[in-house]
């Protein structure tokens, strides 16, 4: 039997290799959670749009991305362990400050530059993204430094080893 009958064709050890690294997991989720915030954004924003406008659309979705996306992210991009409530806590937080860029930028775009609603919601997810990877990695999921287990020191939400 060959290598690549026992192991998998040498492509698929290539994707997970690149999977493995948290930036390629936290783009995978993130799209993940940005399709279903943008998915649960156009719905409110349809269904209650009238009655709550835009920016209470924006604040329905967000819930709905919190839910998913610190599920989504601490298993699969972080891969932390322990002090769950301390990382929601954290998680929210960060969340908290990306609505509020968030909100900042969609007001712009629509009331500003006259950008329809839901084109101007994915530019300003898109810039809002790059902010929270840097809060998440660096606030909601970090751990002191040995306590996360081995390679824990070699980042702020442990090392790619911890996986």
């Amino acid at each position: 039997m060959t290598d690549q009958g026992r192991t998998g064709p040498a492509w698929r050890a290539r994707i997970v290799a690149v999977l493995r690294r948290r930036e390629s997991a936290y783009l995978v989720v993130g799209g993940i959670n940005t399709l279903v915030g943008l998915l649960a954004f156009a719905a409110f924003e349809r269904l209650l749009g009238d009655t709550i406008g835009y920016l209470g659309a924006l604040v329905l979705a967000y819930a709905v991305g919190i839910a998913v996306g610190f599920t989504l992210q601490r298993r699969f991009v972080f891969r932390v362990r322990g002090g769950v409530w301390l990382d929601l806590v954290r998680f929210v937080g960060v969340q908290l400050s990306a609505l509020a860029l968030n909100a900042a930028l969609l007001g712009a775009f629509v009331e500003l530059l006259h950008l329809p609603v839901l084109p101007a919601q994915v530019l300003a997810l898109a810039l809002t993204v790059v902010a929270s990877y840097f809060g998440h990695l660096h606030f909601s999921f970090r751990r002191p430094a040995g306590a996360a287990g081995p390679g824990s020191e070699r980042g702020p939400a442990g090392g790619d080893d911890d996986r």
